[in-house]
């Protein structure tokens, strides 16, 4: 896997611009990153074609740190936004110790009020009569077969209930990445730095 020419421009204005003699442009070194993501190999490990090592750590660890791959991130995902119709939202969730989070309601309230309908995909697990009524007060279009013991079943939408994995074959994708999946780093501002590089690589894919 490599980020290509045209991929790179993308993204490009929102790296940090290059200045002087510089030894190693950005792209060759997202490329360096992508590779020790992707094989999970140590820094000292990169191929020779990458160049110095060295710089291509300090350029990961400073753009981890300062923000820049957050801000190439959020920047594909604004793009996306406004290419794109919003049409559908997926619901899981896994058990955790957490206090209430307001944030969640707020969020998909915001997401139902954009002047359409847009579908909230859910399994069977949230196909209570209190959630669909819930996703319905908040301006979605409830996507979740009923259970078979239902004594008035509903009629939903099957080919959008196709699409309720969606996040789960992201984790799929990012556990491709040996870097992440393997947990080598010792710092976490490194490891998150690993997994937004590899949602960057997702997008622009």
């Amino acid at each position: 896997m490599e980020i290509t020419e045209a991929q790179y421009q993308l993204i490009a204005p929102i790296l940090p611009v290059q200045r002087g003699n510089v030894s190693l442009p950005n792209l060759q070194v997202l490329n360096a990153i992508l590779y020790v993501a992707e094989q999970g190999c140590k820094w000292r490990g990169l191929p020779p074609r990458f160049g110095n090592w060295h710089t291509v750590y300090m350029r990961m660890n400073r753009w981890s740190k300062n923000g820049v791959l957050d801000r190439v991130f959020e920047y594909l995902q604004r793009e996306q936004i406004v290419r794109i119709k919003l049409e559908a939202v997926s619901m899981d969730s896994t058990i955790v110790k957490a206090h209430d989070a307001p944030e969640g309601r707020k969020l998909l309230t915001r997401l139902g009020s954009q002047g359409q309908k847009p579908f909230l995909i859910m399994d069977r697990a949230y196909e209570g009569n209190e959630t669909r009524q819930l996703a319905l007060a908040l301006g979605f279009t409830p996507v979740v077969p009923p259970l078979s013991t239902r004594v008035d079943p509903w009629e939903y939408d099957r080919e959008m209930y196709k699409r309720r994995n969606e996040i789960e074959r992201l984790f799929r994708r990012l556990k491709g990445f040996r870097r992440i999946f393997s947990r080598f780093e010792k710092l976490d501002t490194l490891f998150l730095g690993f997994i937004l590089f590899a949602l960057i690589f997702d997008a622009l894919r």
